[in-house]
């Protein structure tokens, strides 16, 4: 038992020490100047019914960032993504307490349409979910439906698939059904799909969980060249994705709720990425980053 659990534990240091040898190839590129900041939540509490799903949750999201959201299942991590634009409004019973503020407007005000908060805020799903149209269709259909009038949607529509890295493997398929591209292309197809519409930040829920190695690491070189026009908030079960492609990090956990067996999420930390997985200012995001949590 004591040879089993020492090489257990060699194996979590190697596991931390790896994640950490990414985090360090990348220091120091961040971007230089002030940050401005994109989302500020304060206090932000989050209901189904009578259920605390994420408690108590201040945070802000820089602009031009790739903000990754990192912790165990359960902890609230893709809740707290849909609330960034207002996708639990379409859940029964799901209610938003705090404050949430978008480029200093609160998300939730009165007179916010969240029709209009999702067209500025595109969001990509872990699976990957093109409408069974052709490509070209599945680009074209969010402008159309939102009244744009491009000059040229033949133009809209390549911008939107070069700018997912798409193009070149599309370029002959555009009224092909979109259902006949490899899991990989179908994502990056989702993602020109949020593009098509100039959003200004891209919510992505675990894009690459489905993914084999090749189009994840597609999809991550994508989402590098990305940050330079849209602030990019991603979930991610995998802390090697979240060391490789992300400024700044925040781990979540979970804890039981008082006064019931539920157990309820909350922001342990957030910090910069190479100052999260190196030196964390928490035990439990050192534990969940090396592989000892639970």
């Amino acid at each position: 038992m004591t040879q089993g659990r020492m090489q257990v534990s060699q194996d979590e240091d190697q596991r931390g020490h790896r994640i950490t040898d990414v985090v360090r190839a990348r220091a120091g590129k961040e971007r230089p100047g002030p940050a401005e900041v994109v989302f500020s939540l304060d206090d932000v509490h989050v209901y189904y019914g009578g259920f605390l799903a994420l408690r108590g949750v201040s945070l802000e999201i820089n602009k031009h960032d790739i903000t990754a959201f990192i912790g165990p299942s359960g902890c609230g991590k893709s809740t707290l993504i849909r609330c960034l634009n207002r996708m639990n409004d379409l859940i029964p019973g799901a209610r938003v307490e705090g404050k949430i503020l978008y480029n200093g407007q609160d998300l939730y005000g009165d007179d916010v349409d969240p029709v209009e908060v999702r067209r500025h805020i595109g969001m990509v799903f872990q699976k990957p979910n093109p409408f069974p149209k052709s490509v070209y269709d599945n680009i074209a259909f969010g402008p159309k439906a939102i009244g744009m009038q491009p000059e040229s949607m033949d133009e809209l529509v390549e911008r939107s698939l070069r700018r997912a890295a798409l193009w070149d493997e599309v370029k002959d398929k555009l009224r092909q059904n979109a259902l006949a591209l490899s899991g990989g292309q179908q994502q990056r197809l989702c993602i020109a799909r949020a593009i098509a519409v100039s959003p200004d930040v891209i919510l992505m829920d675990e894009p690459a969980s489905a993914l084999d190695p090749v189009s994840t690491a597609r999809i991550e070189d994508l989402m590098g060249q990305l940050k330079q026009d849209y602030t990019i908030v991603i979930v991610t079960h995998n802390m090697q994705q979240a060391a490789r492609i992300s400024d700044r990090t925040a781990f979540f956990n979970t804890e039981a709720a008082e006064g019931t067996g539920d157990r309820t999420g909350l922001l342990v930390e957030v910090d910069r990425t190479d100052t999260l997985f190196t030196h964390p200012a928490d035990r439990r995001t050192e534990d969940y980053i090396t592989g000892r949590f639970g």
